[in-house]
C-alpha cells in the first residue's frame, strides 16, 4: 500500500517509504506524482539517447543507473519507477531518489531547479548557490541556529513567478560541519551507513510555504582573511544561473533548453545576485551570516 508524502508543492503516492518527507496534509485529494517499486529496462530507453555512461532520456522520460544502487526511471514529471540493487539498503536509494529522481521530474513539470539552498528572511528568501564543499549547508545549519527558517537543502525548485518551493524539513550535515556548529549527530540517522553524513530535521525551522527570491548568493572561497561580496550585473546573471543549475544535463538531455533559457532570462531580472567569497581557513561563519542578512535586508 502505497503511503501519501508532500514536498515541492506536490503530493506523492509511494510504495518506498520517505521518512525524510512529510505526510500528506490531506489524504483524501489524488496524488500528482506516483513513485513505485518495479523494473527499469538494464539497458536503458529504447527509441531514447544516452548522454552519459549511465543516463538515457527520451521524450518525457529520463533514465538513470547509479550502480549497485538503483535504476530509476522518471515519466513526464508524474511518475518514478525505481529498481533497487539486491541487497541495498534503503537509505542508499533515498539519497538518489530524493536528489536526482525528484529534481529530474521537478524539470519535467517545467521549474527552474538550482543546486543550491533557499532561506526564509522576511516575506521573501535568499538562495545560496555554489559548488559542492564550499559550504553551503553550514551556512543554512547556521542561519538556523540564529533563528531563520529553511525552504530547501540542495535542490531549490522555482516557478514563473519567481518563488521558491519548499522541499521538505531537513538538511544534510558532515559530521565535521555539526562539530564545527555544536549540532550533536546522537541520534541522526546517516543518510547512507557507511557516510559520516547525517540528517538533521528542522522540526519548527522548516517553512513549509513558497517564498519570492529577493537575493541569490554565490558562495565560493579564496586565500584572503576577509570575506568580500560584489555585485553581478547584466548578462554574468543569466550566465551564473545558467552555470547553477541542478544537474544541468539532465535538463539539457531532455531538450529543456529554451524553457530554462527564458525561466533564467527571466529571473535575473527579478533578483539581486552577489559574488560572495570567504576565507578558505577559517570560515568565519559568524560573520557571514551577519554580512549575508545585513545585505538580505537591504535588497528588501
Amino acid at each position: 500500500m502505497a503511503n501519501l508524502y508532500h514536498a515541492y508543492g506536490l503530493t506523492f503516492a509511494s510504495e518506498i517509504e520517505l521518512p525524510e518527507l512529510a505526510l500528506a496534509p490531506d489524504a483524501s485529494q489524488p496524488p500528482q506524482v506516483q513513485i513505485s517499486l518495479g523494473a527499469v529496462p538494464p539497458q536503458g530507453l529504447a527509441g531514447g539517447r544516452q548522454i552519459s555512461p549511465f543516463i538515457w532520456v527520451a521524450d518525457g522520460q529520463f533514465w538513470l543507473e547509479v550502480p549497485d544502487i538503483a535504476r530509476f526511471l522518471v515519466r513526464d514529471g508524474a511518475q518514478i519507477v525505481v529498481q533497487p540493487a539486491p541487497s541495498i539498503d534503503m537509505a542508499s536509494v533515498r539519497v538518489f531518489l530524493l536528489g536526482s529522481g525528484l529534481g529530474a521530474l521537478l524539470f519535467q513539470r517545467g521549474l527552474l531547479v538550482l543546486h543550491g539552498n533557499a532561506i526564509e528572511m522576511g516575506q521573501g528568501c535568499l538562495v545560496c548557490v555554489g559548488p559542492s564543499g564550499v559550504g553551503k549547508s553550514t551556512l543554512t545549519a547556521a542561519f538556523m541556529q540564529r533563528g531563520y527558517r529553511v525552504l530547501a537543502d540542495d535542490v531549490v525548485p522555482i516557478n514563473d513567478q519567481g518563488m521558491a518551493i519548499p522541499g521538505f524539513g531537513r538538511i544534510k550535515l558532515w559530521q565535521d560541519v555539526a562539530d564545527r556548529l555544536q549540532i550533536s549527530t546522537d541520534g541522526l540517522q546517516r543518510i547512507r551507513p557507511q557516510l559520516e553524513k547525517f540528517n538533521l530535521p528542522l522540526g519548527d525551522a522548516f517553512c513549509d510555504s513558497p517564498r519570492k527570491v529577493v537575493q541569490i548568493c554565490l558562495l565560493s572561497e579564496h586565500l584572503d582573511d576577509d570575506i568580500t561580496q560584489s555585485p553581478v550585473t547584466g548578462i554574468e546573471k543569466f550566465t551564473l544561473l545558467r552555470a547553477n543549475t541542478y544537474r544541468q544535463r539532465f535538463m539539457a538531455g531532455m531538450a529543456l533548453q529554451p524553457q530554462h533559457l527564458q525561466q533564467c532570462g527571466a529571473l535575473a531580472g527579478q533578483v539581486a545576485i552577489t559574488r560572495v567569497a570567504r576565507p578558505k581557513s577559517g570560515f568565519r561563519i559568524d560573520d557571514l551570516v551577519d554580512a549575508l542578512a545585513a545585505q538580505m535586508q537591504g535588497a528588501r
